[in-house]
């Protein structure tokens, strides 16, 4: 998916931190490497000898979040290797059972992981998409962050001085580990999704997706290569041409658009190449490190530092780690998006602040971006999927040493109370590689999906058409890692966000209501030409409607907003016909047909199914599509392509889960008793608090879980 530049780099925020606070500083373990080998010599960072923690003051509850879990696909991998499965398989026989979790309408990470921190709906906390709308302008605004006015003041030469705010969250509702604080329940809460900027609790809090990188928000790589021709800008990164001359390339490390300057141009800094006089292997010296790499290898992360001013004044550290694909015929080296430095972040990447650092120290440099897996090198092609893979086990490896640390830390404390880990690879990567066991996608490759991925699974007999139960089997020892450590008396749950269903139509919203006169072009500009077209501009986008004609439009993946008259700034819809309006375009959209399947399973109004202080600001239609079907990225972004449906072939997710609710379940497992016959999300936090006899707070509408042992 293509995501929108709202700032390439969350300027308005960072820079106004750094005014207000001071400038950020490395922050440096009073010993250095030595407290990291005394760290590993004491066991800090590996499993500890014995499973039963300490007696403790808070009853311990724990809960594993995993990202995009499916109870249909999980059920299968159960049962085609029930060996491989022991800790699924215990847990569900001795607690409660397989069970579906009810999802968020839409089914985005964005809206369901903030009804499970606030307890409430959309409606309650003001989520809906990944990508909201601004009326006034009809141009795209951040969904989990807010905006806010900004000005500059233009000073002598090529300086400027931004003024202005921004970048505080846009969720309403209190995230629960805070109000367990608040009753002096501690919490340890681990990359947790839509948690930043960073909520704090009475222990320490990590945010995990949407926590943007130094270089932008969502991070963008960089992809060096002696091949001529091929440097430009693409979706996520940039490629770039390098000239190797007698062994040596002279290049730059792309960072953060410098606010500072007029123009805010890209900062960088010095990027040597030096390739062995035996073509073996590279030396990359950047900043005041050194690393060296031969073809295949990744390097680890290393510190980079860029300069927003002269003379030290504002100085910004990033973290980097470097792929060498090869060196012959053509040197092509990957560069990561520049991350957040844990002991130097703009801005704070845990709660407390000095609690990155700290875990720094535990498990070395670790990604601190909030998508870390790198979809965008594989969506543009640039990674292949085996090296997508690599990357993606070099995020799961270091996950697993911080869950060691984050168990460590959890059960040495005598106060016991909450802990929350969250794991991405299963999402991210069934979004990615779904079409590999998916024959009738059409992305399917059968040769490639044949191709064998022992080196990644484990299994000798594994090919990439089963890396989707590969990746399953995956979690298996995590869970059993977990039970281990903390003993048959905690409470233990096992919960995903939604599920996964195959992504094999695109469907262009905004296409649609062109063609059915909803949204209506300005004279002189007609809908995209096919792709295939030598005059084929692919810049099309509702921008270019005239507003006094039109009345819906779409944005995002799943909503659809009416051109409503006192609402949108050039809004036409009155009142009186927004009934009518709604009803028609309901009615439309469910008879949607493609060869014989619905595309569209409910066109859900706003109004319908969402109550709380924040639903005036939703979609007026949440389009909730059928499994095989999506909003195409294009029209996420507004764009009038030529097609309406189209084959989905690649550049973008091949599974999904952005349909309609009903398709994409999530999972609930747990050593509890669960009385609930439809557990939701929001659910869960309410029972959460319920488990330290703390009451809903006003605005949750979740409901208890459990069977309490007195009951």
């Amino acid at each position: 998916m293509t995501l929108p530049r709202w700032t390439t780099y969350p300027a308005l925020a960072v820079i106004a931190v750094i005014f207000v606070t001071a400038i950020p500083r490395r922050t440096v373990s009073p010993h250095g490497d030595d407290a990291r080998a005394a760290r590993e010599a004491a066991g800090v960072g590996a499993p500890a000898s014995t499973p039963t923690p300490p007696a403790s003051k808070w009853k311990r509850v724990v809960v594993l979040g995993i990202d995009g879990l499916d109870p249909v696909i999980l059920a299968a991998v159960i049962d085609r290797f029930p060996e491989r499965m022991p800790n699924f398989r215990s847990l569900i026989s001795e607690g409660s059972g397989l069970l579906t979790l009810g999802t968020s309408t839409p089914p985005q990470s964005p809206v369901a992981w903030s009804n499970f921190i606030t307890g409430r709906r959309p409606g309650g906390h003001g989520i809906f998409d990944f990508i909201h709308r601004n009326p006034a302008t009809y141009l795209f605004a951040p969904s989990t962050v807010a905006e806010a006015e900004s000005g500059t003041i233009h000073l002598p030469g090529e300086w400027k001085f931004p003024t202005g705010g921004g970048g505080d969250s846009n969720r309403s509702g209190q995230a629960f580990w805070g109000i367990l604080a608040d009753h002096d329940v501690p919490a340890d809460v681990y990359r947790m999704p839509i948690n930043f900027p960073v909520e704090p609790g009475l222990g320490v809090s990590f945010p995990g997706m949407m926590t943007p990188a130094l270089d932008s928000a969502y991070g963008e790589f960089t992809w060096y290569s002696t091949e001529l021709g091929v440097g430009r800008e693409i979706n996520g990164g940039k490629i770039v041409e390098i000239l190797e001359r007698n062994g040596v390339i002279r290049t730059s490390l792309f960072g953060p658009p410098n606010a500072m300057k007029e123009g805010d141009p890209v900062e960088r800094v010095p990027l040597d190449i030096y390739v062995t006089p035996e073509r073996d292997a590279i030396a990359i010296a950047v900043s005041d490190s050194v690393l060296t790499l031969q073809p295949g290898e990744w390097s680890g992360f290393t510190t980079v530092t860029y300069s927003l001013l002269p003379a030290g004044l504002m100085d910004l550290s990033g973290i980097v780690r470097f792929y060498l694909r090869r060196i012959d015929p053509e040197l092509e080296l990957y560069a990561s998006p520049i991350n957040f430095d844990p002991y130097a972040p703009v801005e704070p990447v845990s709660q407390p602040e000095d609690a990155s650092a700290e875990l720094a120290d535990a498990i070395g440099l670790y990604y601190t971006q909030g998508m870390s897996e790198e979809v965008a090198g594989l969506k543009t092609r640039v990674l292949t999927d085996a090296e997508f893979m690599q990357q993606s086990d070099l995020v799961f490896q270091e996950r697993g040493r911080m869950l060691d640390y984050a168990l460590d830390r959890y059960l040495a404390a005598g106060d016991g109370g909450f802990l929350f880990f969250y794991y991405s690879t299963v999402d991210l990567c069934c979004h990615m590689m779904w079409r590999h066991s998916d024959e009738e996608h059409p992305f399917h490759d059968h040769d490639l999906a044949s191709e064998s991925s022992s080196w990644w699974s484990g299994r000798p007999e594994g090919t990439w058409h089963d890396v989707i139960h590969d990746l399953y089997l995956q979690m298996d020892p995590v869970l059993g890692k977990i039970r281990e450590r903390v003993g048959e008396d905690t409470l233990l749950i096992v919960m995903s966000d939604h599920g996964f269903a195959p992504y094999r139509r695109k469907f262009n919203l905004n296409s649609w209501l062109h063609e059915h006169g909803y949204l209506v072009l300005m004279d002189g500009n007609e809908r995209e030409l096919p792709a295939d077209d030598p005059d084929h501009v692919d810049k099309l986008t509702f921008i270019d409607a005239d507003w006094s004609k039109s009345r819906a439009y779409g944005i995002g993946f799943n909503g659809l907003y009416l051109n409503l008259a006192g609402r949108e700034s050039q809004g036409i819809v009155q009142a009186e016909d927004v009934d009518a309006l709604l009803a028609e375009l309901e009615a439309e959209l469910e008879r949607i047909d493609d060869d014989g399947t619905r595309v569209v399973l409910s066109a859900e109004l706003a109004r319908d199914i969402y109550a709380g202080e924040r639903v005036a600001e939703a979609p007026d239609i949440i389009v909730g599509y059928n499994s095989g079907y999506g909003n195409s990225d294009e029209a996420t972004l507004g764009r009038i392509s030529y097609e309406i449906l189209a084959d989905n072939r690649g550049g973008t997710f091949n599974g999904s889960h952005l349909m309609a609710p009903s398709v994409v379940p999530g999972v609930l497992i747990t050593n509890g008793e669960v009385v609930l016959e439809d557990p939701r999300l929001e659910d869960l936090t309410v029972e959460i608090l319920s488990q330290y006899g703390i009451e809903p707070t006003p605005g949750m509408v979740g409901r208890q879980v459990l069977q309490k042992p007195n009951q």
